[in-house]
């Protein structure tokens, strides 16, 4: 129909292999970076014993969601112990929890920035729309070829994939608090940090944390897809569930996902049940 095609593909192909050629110190930095994040914290946790790793999550799931989600916390990691899924189980939740602390670091404050200027709020929302209609295996393409294959682009790509969700609601958060905090905030002289800091944040914290449990269930939903590329864990196991048709095996570490996803949800909720007494 047309006499051209716009080579879109070409122009993608050529900025990743210029910024591969060109910034390989950088992402090699920044791989050896998230690897000794990731795999301290994997053996941090493989260290103990698995019983005392299980009381230590039960602990913190009873003083954030209540004793009923922290029996089940407990006897669902037990499950993962016995089933023989505890390294798997492991070594995923430190891939989530290294890839949530990025988008963190990287979240919050892009989250703030939006909500303090508009002109910027208006240029990074249709990059959020992209980013969050954006297939997820699409991901691992870049993933792979600026870090190789394994646990790093695993971390990457979850990352990427987990991020917009914390941006959106930490700027939305922050704009809905009431205009008679912030302009109280004024009254008695206090500087546009301080707002920010001692109004803004802790005001909109239940909002954020929905934003973080949000980024966290989508980590979640990257495990299978991750482990496609080496990342391991128990994206792992249901791989190879599928591609030697064991459904018995797929099961048993979906069900332990299922797990490791509720005593996530809910520690993240009742943490902004906490900072929100009222609802």
């Amino acid at each position: 129909m047309f006499p051209f095609r716009i080579p879109i593909r070409d122009w993608i192909s050529d900025g990743v292999d210029y910024l591969v050629s060109e910034y390989a110190v950088v992402f090699d930095g920044f791989s050896e970076m998230v690897y000794f994040l990731v795999n301290n914290l994997k053996d941090g946790m493989m260290a103990l014993h698995p019983v005392i790793l299980i009381i230590i999550i039960a602990a913190i799931t009873w003083y954030m969601a209540g004793w009923r989600v922290a029996v089940f916390a407990a006897l669902g990691l037990l499950l993962s112990e016995n089933i023989g899924l505890w390294q798997a189980f492991v070594e995923t939740l430190a891939l989530v929890l290294t890839a949530e602390l990025l988008v963190m670091v990287v979240g919050l404050p892009l989250g703030v920035l939006a909500s303090r200027r508009d002109g910027f709020n208006a240029f990074i929302r249709p990059i959020l729309d992209l980013m969050q209609t954006m297939p997820a295996f699409v991901y691992l393409i870049p993933a792979v070829m600026f870090f190789g294959l394994g646990l790093v682009p695993g971390v990457v790509a979850t990352f990427v994939f987990a991020l917009p969700p914390l941006i959106r609601l930490t700027n939305l958060g922050i704009r809905q608090v009431p205009k008679e905090l912030v302009e109280a905030a004024d009254a008695f002289g206090a500087t546009s940090n301080q707002k920010l800091f001692k109004v803004q944040i802790p005001v909109a914290t239940p909002t954020i944390m929905a934003g973080v449990n949000q980024s966290i269930m989508l980590g979640l939903s990257m495990v299978v897809i991750a482990a496609m590329i080496g990342a391991g864990g128990l994206g792992a196991d249901v791989l190879r569930g599928i591609q030697r048709l064991q459904v018995g095996q797929g099961f048993e570490a979906g069900l332990v996902v299922v797990i490791m996803a509720i005593i996530l949800d809910r520690i993240t909720a009742g943490f902004g049940r906490q900072q929100n007494p009222n609802e």
